[in-house]
């Protein structure tokens, strides 16, 4: 039982270290696509929408590596 839920859990970990991965990168481009608006209302609005999705695809990430580091180790 232990080592179905350590796969489960590492199985989720990995997921979440792919979407976390997604939202950084796509975090990336809208802070890229700031070079291309108009006003300094939209470039602020992109820069504060691309750091955000910047740091929550980070913080998936990170999580998800200590998660995968923690269930190896155990195993």
């Amino acid at each position: 039982m232990d080592t179905i839920e350590n796969r489960g859990k590492l199985k989720t970990a990995q997921i979440n270290f792919a979407l976390g991965l997604f939202i950084s990168f796509f975090g990336v481009i809208v802070v890229f696509a700031m070079i291309f608006t108009d006003t300094f209302v939209q470039m602020m609005t992109d820069l504060a929408a691309g750091l955000v999705l910047c740091l929550i695809g980070g913080g998936m990430m990170f999580k998800s590596r200590k998660t995968i580091k923690s269930l190896n180790l155990k195993e």
